[in-house]
């Protein structure tokens, strides 16, 4: 590949270097684009920018014209009220797709001259959210930077030679910032402009692209399922994933179908890269990165992508072979203490996930009379197929009896949620603190709507049953089914959410119900609103058959 160094970017354009497709940009239209923000922003005075932007190209565009011009650049981790607070006295600018905001296109000065970039003056902050959930704010050198985007080539620049670099992640963040936006600028690699967030979309780009590779999270490669045309996507290069630990059985199941194991990165924002590794192999750390342990076994970290002499103390345990290479044991830092007892969530959790019930499990404290602690679960078929014939507290209880073998009584789960999936961030990650969210919360009385359409006023909803649905309990604690009432009354409440419906529920006709509903279904409601009779008729359907079926009477508040 024709190599330009992160700092040369901006020196000489190359037309012939295409940077994107859809739309196009070459390597002169980002040179042009850079140096005219880059002159706009002098002009205006502007010291310090937040960028938010979902295109990687135009985050690309932003980022070399505010480094040409000398403007430190805050890329935060979403644009909410509560950031905005927290960051808007760190700012000059906000540049973002938001139309409050300034936009890309405002910026038409005539170009800086072409010029290096400075590689201790340009500078980068990264925001995350960290494990207990407060912001934190990260900073780095286009020095820092340089070195890990070298250190990516000569590594695996040979395997990928002109595939274009296709995204699942957001560029907000330091993973899909190196891996979709820097790494393919300097390599003179194509990479796609949007994140895609479904296996379906990345399958659809790639059939685009004679030659390409994935930058991906766990959360996306595990849901790769058997729908999609494995034969024409092991052309991919070499599928990367980070963020998050990658279950075993999804990396596994990739290997077969691809023939190759993917590429798992473990590094945080703090650190950048700190090793990479394929399959059941041991970590292997990146070059230059010094690993060494403090007394309780945590990794401190000597690194190129730190600052110089900076020694970085993670709270990630682990056991380090003779060669260098390591095996991760869990995070120090989810080490709780109950009763002056100290028990690693970690430890645990990877006990509950060898149970064959359960396919994903995360621990939290609750702070309740007295803490102790609650599980969140994502049930395995086989988990799930017990559920829904034995009840919720026989699953329960059994999976106590097998951590029994594992802990202290004490240690013992005594809040237990089950999910359909872990609600992770855009980062593949689950704070903490939304973790103890969850289990304080009360179990879910709603449908998770999935999809919905509306066809000339009748409407299709798919929705989700939760699991853990609170109705369930009671109706039938052995053999949960969806209750009739219950079914009457999400159609009534949906169908008041999306149309125009009379506000008093009146009665009932031709109720039918005969099929039943139960923990972790799949079902389509159609909703029909008849004005002339003032009747909501609703149906359930599931892939073969009509679940249940009425029409619901309504009328208007002040009718008799």
């Amino acid at each position: 590949m024709n190599w330009i160094k992160l700092e040369h970017l901006l020196l000489k354009p190359a037309p012939q270097r295409v940077i994107t497709t859809e739309p196009a940009l070459n390597h002169t239209q980002l040179c042009e684009q850079s140096l005219g923000l880059a002159a706009d922003l002098q002009a205006r005075g502007v010291r310090r920018i937040a960028v938010h932007l979902e295109d990687a190209a135009d985050l690309a565009i932003a980022l070399l014209g505010a480094w040409r011009a000398g403007v430190s650049v805050l890329l935060p981790a979403d644009l909410q009220p509560q950031t905005r607070q927290r960051w808007s006295s760190d700012v000059d600018l906000w540049l973002t797709d938001h139309p409050a905001d300034a936009r890309l296109n405002d910026f038409q000065h005539p170009p800086l001259d072409a010029a290096a970039l400075d590689l201790d003056r340009c500078t980068l902050s990264l925001c995350t959210s960290g494990s207990s959930g407060e912001p934190k704010r990260i900073e780095k050198s286009l020095r820092q930077l340089v070195t890990e985007v070298q250190a990516l080539e000569r590594l695996w620049g040979a395997d990928l030679g002109p595939a274009c670099i296709i995204g699942s992640v957001a560029t907000q963040h330091i993973y899909g910032l190196l891996f979709r936006v820097l790494w393919p600028l300097c390599a003179g690699r194509p990479f796609l402009r949007k994140q895609l967030a479904f296996p379906e979309d990345l399958q659809r780009a790639s059939r685009e692209h004679p030659a390409f590779a994935w930058v991906a999270s766990p959360a996306l490669l595990k849901r790769m399922g058997d729908n999609l045309d494995w034969p024409a996507l092991s052309a991919v290069r070499r599928v990367f994933s980070s963020g998050g630990a990658l279950p075993a059985e999804a990396a596994q199941s990739l290997h077969e179908r691809l023939g190759q194991w993917p590429t798992e990165i473990f590094g945080s924002s703090e650190t950048g890269g700190i090793a990479w590794r394929q399959g059941p192999d041991l970590w292997q750390p990146f070059a230059d990165v010094v690993l060494n342990q403090d007394p309780d076994g945590a990794l401190l970290i000597t690194s190129p992508y730190l600052p110089a002499g900076h020694v970085e103390h993670t709270a990630d345990a682990a056991r380090i072979a003779a060669d260098g290479r390591f095996e991760l044991l869990g995070r120090l830092d989810r080490i709780v203490k109950l009763e002056e007892k100290r028990i690693s969530l970690p430890m645990l959790e990877q006990a509950l996930m060898a149970h064959p019930w359960v396919a994903e499990a995360r621990l939290g404290v609750v702070q309740e009379n007295r803490a102790s602690l609650g599980a969140l679960l994502v049930l395995t078929d086989a988990g799930l197929h017990v559920l829904r014939n034995q009840g919720r507290r026989s699953l329960t209880e059994t999976l106590r009896q097998h951590l029994s073998q594992h802990c202290e009584a004490l240690a013992l789960p005594r809040r237990w949620r089950l999910l359909r999936q872990l609600p992770l961030n855009p980062q593949g990650k689950l704070p903490q603190a939304d973790v103890e969210a969850l289990l304080l919360a009360p179990r879910p009385k709603a449908p998770q709507v999935l999809e919905q359409a509306d066809t000339e006023g009748e409407w299709s909803l798919q929705l989700a049953v939760p699991p853990d649905l609170a109705y369930f309990s009671g109706h039938f604690p052995k053999a949960p089914v969806l209750p009739g009432v219950v079914q009457v009354e999400w159609a009534m409440n949906l169908g008041q959410q999306l149309m125009n419906l009379p506000a008093r529920f009146a009665g009932m006709e031709v109720l039918k119900f005969q099929q039943l509903i139960r923990p972790g279904d799949e079902v389509q409601l159609h909703l029909r609103f008849d004005a002339v009779r003032s009747k909501l008729y609703f149906a359930y359907r599931n892939e073969t058959a009509t679940c249940s079926s009425g029409r619901i009477l309504l009328e208007a508040a002040g009718d008799e």
